[in-house]
């Protein structure tokens, strides 16, 4: 929930500055959907690629530990065994009965290896996150978060749809704000104030720089 939290947050933020600056530029409304669209998209596919290659990567990195784990259990299964009795030592298990227990569970390679991994390493080998699974939610969170300040020029026509957007990105960064406040403890409406005032602030930007470059061009 948190990540999906943090992901509408990105997509929100970025897509409503990347509207509300292209709006202030003053183009035809169906270049302002084309570029919510063009942001949505490319925002998603971004972040979806982008934890796809983080978690694939770390997924690669603990499979090679795990190997690297179960080479040393193969090649050296009584140091193994005395490394897992002195893990079980550390937490306050009589030496003897601590030995037994390792000798017990290393009696089992497989049961083993992974009791050697979760002990050792603190990872555990059968809740390896999916690469796929985590680049689809991050682009679905992102997508989420950036249709809402594109939603009113879709559904409305001339300046209502700015204000719109206007409106729709501030209620968004308010529950987000209130939401995160769930994860870090603090006021919800502080946190609802503090990211609307952040959210206002890159949009007011981008709209300025819109506005700018929408007056040099004509």
């Amino acid at each position: 929930m948190r990540a999906a939290v943090f992901g509408a947050n990105d997509g929100l933020v970025s897509n409503a500055s990347l509207i509300i600056g292209v709006a202030g530029a003053g183009p035809d409304p169906k270049v302002i959907i084309l570029a919510g669209v063009a942001g949505l998209l490319a925002g998603g596919f971004s972040m979806a690629a982008g934890e796809y290659i983080s978690v694939r990567t770390q997924c690669e990195l603990l499979e090679h530990q795990i190997e690297l784990e179960r080479k040393e259990l193969e090649d050296h299964p009584a140091r193994e065994t005395s490394e897992l009795a002195a893990l079980y030592e550390a937490k306050g298990v009589p030496p003897d009965q601590a030995r037994t227990i390792a000798a017990s569970i290393l009696a089992d390679p497989e049961k083993g290896l992974v009791t050697l991994v979760k002990e050792e390493l603190g990872l555990d080998p059968e809740g390896l996150a999916s690469p796929f699974q985590a680049a689809g939610a991050s682009f679905l969170s992102f997508a989420f978060g950036a249709v809402v300040p594109l939603l009113p020029y879709i559904v409305m026509r001339g300046s209502g749809a700015f204000v719109g957007t206007i409106i729709a990105t501030a209620a968004g960064l308010l529950a987000v704000g209130a939401t995160i406040s769930m994860f870090t403890g603090r006021s919800p409406i502080r946190s609802a104030l503090r990211q609307a005032l952040i959210g206002a602030l890159a949009a007011g930007a981008t709209f300025l720089v819109g506005k700018l470059i929408g007056v040099s061009v004509s």
